[in-house]
């Protein structure tokens, strides 16, 4: 079967085609997408909706915590990060050393999330103290507090390091508590984006309320 021209960069296997019936003419929604179909990576409720009034919508809602995430070495799983945290509502994505990184694993989310460039570690730690954000850096280092028995602060700033070398000195210096996954195979350290997957969840189970 022929590939289709010019497909969007957020297909998935569950866009809808065109809007079917009396166009709504709320202003949220997007003339364009009405009439050609909407193949976004997107939720059904943000179906047909104009990519500013999604990211609106989305900061009536966005939860309290910050991801940071070092970037020296161009590391891919960045775009994974940012995924993650745009699926759980953070406020906003920290990249901290190069302003380039690779947006692959992104899958386009971070049109829908806010992304703020430092460009070294003490840029961001001055930005987070004058935002009264305590600093959770997430790395398996001697002295770190296993992650199942840490209480994340309500607002905070997970600090993120690259794949391999992990969190650099200067990052776990400026940490208020260093916390680690807790492992029970072989592997030194798991994947760097599920990590961040991983810790930015647990912030959820302790602080968002269900039903």
């Amino acid at each position: 079967m022929p590939e289709p021209e010019n497909p969007s960069h957020e297909l998935t296997t569950h866009g809808l085609g065109p809007w079917q019936g009396e166009r709504p003419v709320d202003p949220h929604y997007d003339p364009e997408l009405l009439e050609h179909g909407d193949t976004r990576n997107v939720i059904d409720r943000y179906r047909y909706w104009r990519m500013e009034a999604i990211v609106a919508d989305l900061d009536e809602t966005r939860h309290p915590f910050h991801v940071a995430i070092e970037n020296w070495q161009h590391d891919m799983n960045i775009g994974s990060i940012v995924r993650s945290a745009n699926a759980f509502a953070a406020d906003t994505v920290h990249i901290v050393g190069r302003k380039r990184w690779n947006k692959r694993g992104a899958m386009v989310t971070d049109r829908y999330q806010h992304v703020m460039h430092h460009p070294d570690v003490a840029a961001l730690v001055a930005w987070a103290a004058s935002e009264s954000l305590p600093i959770i850096a997430i790395d398996n280092v001697p002295g770190s507090v296993i992650i199942e028995t840490f209480a994340f602060p309500e607002r905070c700033l997970l600090l993120f390091g690259q794949e391999g070398p992990g969190l650099s000195d200067e990052a776990i210096a400026a940490a208020d508590a260093v916390v680690e996954i807790s492992q029970f195979g072989s592997t030194r350290s798991i994947n760097a984006s599920a990590a961040a997957a991983v810790a930015m969840h647990a912030w959820v189970t302790q602080h968002v309320t269900f039903g």
